[in-house]
């Protein structure tokens, strides 16, 4: 890029949309053409066009975005964001009910997850590629506020001109990053996307706000659920008798007896009930609790607790318990894990994604709704089940407790695998 001695645009975008479009229309040409430009570009559209041409991006071959629809809605569930769905929704509404933009929320990768806005544009977005299950990050689709945004770490508004790709001109968007507040990591971008004319400089500081408060809602989810497994595991500790804490799956402490107080513990990548090691803290016996894990200081010469998983099946609905060395906890599951868990409760070696995709569906294609599926199961029980097959972790004992009349057992189950289970009890 030539232009470092360039002056920086004379007018702001939100003062004449008009001029500071001719401008960077200016000011493109001549950068992607190697000339000198008449103005500097804004320092981060600066920033993200030497990273398009040092990648070799064509300003004028578009990328055709990834389409990832098939996985879709395990992308959902993974990201993290449908529980602020609504809220950031609610808080862009006014911008999207004018008719002219849409709303997008998009993932870490700039996927975009949901969109929603008149059909007018987004049938306009459609022809653009800018639909449910693309990638809008950088290496995709060039210079954009989705992907600008995830890269910078910032709220970011890119205007007609300053898009990378020639085809993108006639669009404004505006997209700020939402971070988790239990890690520090951007999960995803709120963005606001729209014909050109319909910029507006204050745009950009609303859906910054909106992300914000998108986060905000996130850390009192967070701390909901930190009283719910603090109120599981107070009685617990109490009996311990020994040096305790219990944490939520990414290590924040919820309750702790006889050690000092922390915030946060490391806990290892595959974790899993049994013997462990938390830096910090030392060798620890760890069992599952409803949301988190009850790690229990040890000596090394300690034999490992065994944990015991109960699938219980005697009522119409079902039931799992975890029994553990120092107590137990009973939660009502859904059909669908009920069925998974009954399925990998009868093959203790465990089964690949087109074997359970068999089990529950009689369809071996299915295997993203299983994925899906175990996602949810294995995030709701987090060190339960383990993968590469699909299996209870080593350190559990399992357990099915029938009905004394097998034709009984999960009566809504349309599952091949469950109504074998039924047959085979006859």
């Amino acid at each position: 890029m030539d232009g470092s001695a360039a002056p920086e645009p004379a007018v702001a975008v939100g003062e004449d949309p008009r001029s500071y479009a001719r401008l960077m229309s200016a000011v493109y040409d001549a950068t992607m053409a190697g000339a000198r430009a008449p103005a500097r570009p804004r320092a981060v559209i600066g920033d993200s066009w030497r990273r398009m041409l040092a990648s070799g991006v064509h300003p004028d071959q578009p990328v055709q975005p990834v389409v990832e629809s098939a996985g879709l809605e395990m992308l959902r569930h993974a990201s993290g964001l449908a529980s602020v769905l609504d809220q950031v929704s609610r808080g862009l509404e006014s911008i999207v009910a004018e008719g002219a933009n849409i709303l997008v929320v998009a993932d870490a990768q700039g996927r975009v997850l949901w969109r929603s806005g008149s059909p007018a544009v987004l049938h306009n977005a459609d022809r653009l590629g800018f639909v449910e299950g693309a990638c809008w990050g950088e290496h995709a689709v060039g210079t954009n506020a989705i992907g600008t945004a995830l890269v910078s770490q910032r709220a970011v508004q890119v205007f007609s001109a300053e898009h990378f790709l020639r085809s993108h001109h006639s669009w404004t968007c505006a997209g700020a990053p939402i971070r988790d507040p239990r890690t520090g990591q951007v999960i995803g971008v709120a963005d606001v996307s729209g014909p050109a004319p319909t910029v507006h400089p204050t745009t950009v500081a609303l859906v910054d706000a909106v992300a914000r408060l998108a986060e905000s809602h996130l850390r009192e989810q967070h701390y909901v659920a930190l009283n719910r497994l603090r109120s599981v595991a107070a009685p617990i500790l109490a009996r311990v008798g020994a040096p305790a804490l219990a944490v939520d799956t990414d290590g924040w402490v919820a309750a702790v007896d006889a050690l000092p107080l922390r915030n946060r513990v490391l806990l290892p990548e595959q974790m899993a009930p049994g013997r462990v090691w938390i830096a910090g803290v030392g060798p620890c016996d760890a069992e599952l609790l409803p949301g988190g894990w009850l790690l229990r200081v040890s000596s090394d010469d300690a034999t490992a607790p065994v944990s015991r998983a109960v699938l219980d099946l005697r009522s119409p609905g079902a039931a799992l318990e975890m029994v553990g060395q120092f107590g137990s906890w009973r939660r009502d599951i859904s059909l669908r894990h009920a069925e998974i868990l009954l399925v990998l409760a009868t093959c203790p070696g465990g089964r690949s994604a087109t074997e359970l995709a068999t089990a529950l569906y009689g369809d071996s294609s299915r295997v993203v709704t299983v994925r899906a599926e175990m996602s949810r199961l294995r995030k709701q029980l987090a060190g339960l089940i383990v993968g590469r097959p699909y299996r209870f972790a080593p350190d559990v004992t399992v357990e099915v407790r029938y009905p004394a009349d097998r034709a009984s057992v999960l009566p809504a189950s349309t599952s091949p695998a469950v109504r074998a289970e039924w047959l085979d009890g006859m």
